[in-house]
């Protein structure tokens, strides 16, 4: 068997209609896992997993606004309903709506990427965490950033709940660990998605990024998939607890 293999496990991407999260569903199906596509829009959800049957792979669509904790429990049983377990929950929709200092930043814009980035990724954990640590077999990847790891002058509430996560992270390794649940972050740079759109898109950002990167381009969200298979397998079987970096060498730059 691969180290990477992901025959019969179920996996809950959510955010999984675009970028990173379905090119890490799309990948994860390939290496045969069965997918749960997730997101607000219920004809994106349809329109991904449908993509996804179609090449070979396992799909359905759950529609649901992670913000809102009703709407997670119906994700994970009905999920439940349609194979029974869920072997990988990836915690990768988050919210971004205000860019600016941390100095002008509203509350209300505060409040919600506090809930949607932090508090529901908690709430996630909680509703699967369990039955992953009854089975003795589990995995949770959180979707953080490397924004998590240094000081920004635009993204201060995106930032702080990045690092909140990486903090769940650790925490919920060292909670779950022992029932063999593991529990890792996925820390990616400037990568090329719609949510990111307003950074990559302004030329002279995009070009002060790409020159400031070891590897001299910005990512593309099948750059974080592999490291979400290898998480998510047993070829990550002795990780946990970890805030993994990819972000083209950005990082190791050491530049703000």
């Amino acid at each position: 068997m691969s180290l990477f293999d992901l025959t019969n496990k179920v996996a809950v991407v959510t955010g999984s209609t675009r970028g990173i999260g379905r090119a890490i569903a799309s990948e994860m199906a390939m290496h045969g896992a069965r997918v749960v596509i997730s997101s607000r829009k219920v004809d994106a959800c349809k329109k991904v997993a449908t993509e996804i049957n179609s090449v070979g792979g396992e799909a359905i669509a759950i529609p649901c606004n992670i913000s809102k904790k009703a709407a997670l429990k119906n994700l994970f049983s009905q999920t439940r309903k349609n194979w029974k377990h869920i072997d990988i929950l990836v915690s990768n929709a988050a919210v971004n709506p205000y860019l600016g200092p941390t100095m002008e930043t509203p509350d209300h814009a505060f409040e919600k990427v506090m809930a949607t980035n932090v508090k529901s990724n908690q709430w996630m954990a909680q509703m699967v965490g369990p039955e992953m640590a009854q089975r003795k077999d589990g995995v949770i990847i959180i979707i953080s950033s490397i924004g998590g790891l240094r000081g920004s002058l635009n993204l201060g509430a995106y930032a702080i709940s990045k690092a909140a996560d990486m903090q769940m992270a650790r925490n919920l390794a060292v909670e779950l660990g022992p029932s063999n649940v593991r529990v890792n972050c996925i820390a990616p740079g400037l990568v090329k998605t719609d949510f990111a759109r307003a950074l990559w898109e302004n030329p002279k950002l995009a070009h002060k990024r790409t020159a400031e990167t070891p590897l001299r381009r910005l990512g593309d969200p099948r750059d974080i998939a592999g490291l979400a298979i290898y998480l998510a397998s047993q070829a990550g079987a002795w990780t946990t607890g970890q805030t993994l970096v990819v972000d083209g060498g950005v990082t190791a730059m050491g530049l703000g």
